[in-house]
């Protein structure tokens, strides 16, 4: 052995590994209130805002906005502190989707969401009944109780939307200009206390207006995040949780274009259609719901219990699994 052996640097190959990993005893708990490229804003003790990042040992794991979470560091605040998110508490609920129906991947919208809010506007843009059915299907799949709030009730009657889900017994909320949206403020206050809700629908439909009068400093709340985290200003960009004067918390999202449901299997979904789902009792044992001519549905809806554009959104969605 010459002195250039002896003295040099050991290979990575000869270092000791440990399989050992940090306890992290001294982790403080905390809520995830956003989530922008790999930065998580924490909420600790329900004032402290921090930023973290994941941890190692949390591998891959997805980290959505309502997440309870451990995290140890710097949790001072301050505009240079990081921390880093070790254990992610067991969630309650996931609400989830594709990015459309061909894509088997499953997001992680919200985690331990109480309630989901489906917005949509009467008129201006016009009412998605197909992207409701959607988002109520993800509803009842994540076993959160589902609303419906249709707004700006001053351009368009909100009947013809209403009517299509009378035999769902959905609470439904109507909100317009003046005195009717500060009734529909109120109604939302009351069933969003001491819950955690988070509104979905699409661009324009009005969450924003909404939060805003839900959350009186929602804006500066919202800012406070954004320079945190770098993302832009509001209207909503990325899912953010806002805690609720007097208790609870009301997650924003940003204006949906598609909601796939590709990660639920062809029973999951007729089971998310409860108004319809008791009518497949009649059908052939294979049946696929689909053939008017074999299919029990149709006279179930002709029955009146349930609507017909129900039973086609049913069937647009089978449809849509079959070509997968």
């Amino acid at each position: 052995m010459d002195d250039e052996d002896r003295l040099a640097r050991a290979g990575r190959s000869s270092r000791p590994r440990s399989r050992l990993r940090p306890r992290h005893e001294d982790a403080t708990s905390a809520r995830v209130v956003s989530v922008d490229r790999g930065r998580f804003g924490c909420l600790v003790d329900g004032e402290v805002l921090v930023v973290a990042m994941r941890a190692r040992e949390l591998g891959r794991r997805a980290i959505a906005v309502g997440d309870e979470v451990e995290v140890v560091g710097d949790l001072s605040g301050g505009p240079d502190a990081l921390a880093r998110i070790v254990r992610i508490t067991p969630r309650r609920s996931v609400l989830r989707r594709s990015a459309d129906d061909t894509d088997p991947v499953e997001r992680v919208l919200v985690a331990n969401a109480e309630q989901l809010v489906v917005v949509a506007a009467a008129a201006d843009p016009e009412p998605q009944p197909r992207l409701i059915d959607r988002c109520l299907v993800a509803a009842y799949d994540a076993e959160i109780a589902p609303f419906l709030c249709v707004t700006k009730t001053d351009l368009a009657s909100p009947d013809r939307v209403a009517a299509t889900y009378a035999e769902l017994a959905l609470p439904i909320i109507r909100s317009g200009r003046a005195e009717a949206f500060e009734v529909a403020v109120a109604q939302l206050r009351a069933a969003l206390q001491d819950r955690v809700s988070v509104l979905v629908g699409s661009s324009g439909v009005g969450k924003s207006t909404l939060v805003n009068a839900l959350v009186p400093d929602a804006a500066q709340r919202i800012g406070e995040v954004s320079a945190r985290t770098g993302k832009g200003q509001h209207t909503t960009t990325a899912a953010i949780a806002l805690p609720l004067p007097g208790g609870g918390w009301v997650i924003d999202t940003p204006g949906i274009r598609s909601f796939g449901l590709a990660h639920l299997d062809r029973e999951r979904l007729i089971a998310c259609f409860p108004d319809i789902a008791a009518g497949t009792d009649g059908c052939p044992n294979d049946c696929d719901h689909l053939d008017p001519d074999v299919c029990e549905l149709d006279a179930w809806v002709m029955a009146g219990h349930a609507a017909p554009e129900r039973l086609d959104s049913l069937r647009r969605l089978l449809v849509t699994r079959d070509a997968m």
